[in-house]
């Protein structure tokens, strides 16, 4: 046993290179895990930097000045990041506050629909049954409206650490951007000055990420903004939180589309009914689930990850667990990393025999 625990080790952890390419994921997670809260605002800043360096780079290959390209970029990126958080987000946010204020009216709608259903098919539903689901709900409700209002009192004082974020973070994506290089020179000289297999993945997944995070939030403005449109010209109740949680949902893959049907299905059901406006709305959203997936998904992601959609999923279901919203944006790209590891893993053959010659 002993003697085969070591072969294994001598076959895969024999170089140098095999113990770093373990090392540094354990410290990632080990990170995350113990200063995620503490590192939210850095992760948060070198995603905005590496999308917005895409757009950096457009304009110097078109012949503008690095320095005036960045200037542009990042002036592009403080009215889009200033826009979300004093003006999207408050909107939305009044919406939501306006949704938990209009759950009693929706509850009574309920009870009706109920009532109309127990009246068609009495042998299947009783009174005592709609009696129950009816205080039930009215409990649920108020439970509801207790915790979003005791959310708002504790996390008033968060609004001071939410100023300070929107200062901080475009910060960081300024000097990001602009000593990009430095940073990833004193990066490179922590690790081994022998690393093919280290650059291979490097350069492999620079390429992929690249694509994935541009793509997906150049993505999540697209559906977002078309489904605000949308919503809002057929007169659809919250159009712009619905829109809203249209756009986020493309984040995790294939669950996303189906979790948030559910909201826009049920408010347009309480809002019409079972009448054309409801067919008509669904339909609207449906076609733009599929434009979405099969149009312009394909448009954006030049790059295919050739990961089949059952990893997909599960990645989504273990980053997400582990690292929350963040997990399951990265999960296709924290899937094609190991791929990718796993592909260049170093493996010292000295065990086995020698092929033969052919005479």
């Amino acid at each position: 046993m002993i003697n085969t625990v070591r072969k294994w080790m001598d076959r895969y952890f024999a170089e140098e290179e095999a113990l770093i390419l373990l090392l540094l994921p354990v410290l990632g997670v080990l990170l995350i895990a113990t200063l995620g809260d503490v590192l939210r605002p850095l992760i948060a800043a070198a995603v905005l930097a590496f999308m917005i360096q895409g757009l950096v780079g457009w304009l110097a290959r078109r012949g503008v000045p690095e320095s005036l390209a960045l200037g542009l970029a990042f002036a592009v990126f403080t009215g889009i990041f200033l826009a979300f958080f004093l003006v999207l987000l408050p909107l939305v946010w009044n919406q939501l506050r306006s949704l938990v204020s209009d759950l009693p009216g929706m509850l009574e709608s309920l009870r009706q629909a109920v009532m109309q259903v127990r009246d068609a098919y009495p042998q299947f539903i009783s009174e005592a049954q709609i009696r129950e689901m009816m205080e039930r709900s009215s409990r649920d409700m108020a439970g509801l409206g207790q915790a979003a209002l005791s959310f708002s009192l504790a996390y008033l004082p968060g609004v001071f650490g939410l100023a300070i974020y929107v200062v901080i973070v475009p910060l960081l994506v300024f000097f990001f951007l602009k000593d990009r290089r430095q940073i990833l020179a004193w990066c490179a000289n922590l690790l081994p000055e022998e690393r093919p297999r280290m650059s291979r993945i490097w350069h492999e997944m620079d390429e992929q990420l690249a694509n994935y995070v541009r793509g997906k939030g150049v993505e999540i403005l697209i559906v977002g903004a078309v489904s605000i449109v949308a919503f809002s010209l057929f007169g659809l109740g919250y159009a712009l939180l619905l829109g809203f949680l249209v756009g986020l949902s493309v984040v995790i893959p294939y669950v996303g589309a189906v979790v948030v049907t559910v909201p826009v299905a049920v408010v347009a059901w309480f809002q019409w009914g079972w009448t054309p406006m409801f067919g008509y709305l669904m339909l609207t959203y449906l076609v733009i689930q599929i434009l979405d997936g099969n149009v312009l998904v394909p448009l954006l992601f030049s790059e295919a990850n050739n990961l089949h959609p059952v990893a997909i999923i599960f990645a989504v279901l273990v980053f997400g667990s582990v690292w929350g919203v963040w997990g399951a944006f990265f999960a296709i790209p924290l899937a094609t990393l190991v791929k990718a590891m796993m592909s260049a893993w170093p493996r010292s053959h000295a065990g086995a025999p020698a092929p033969q010659t052919q005479r």
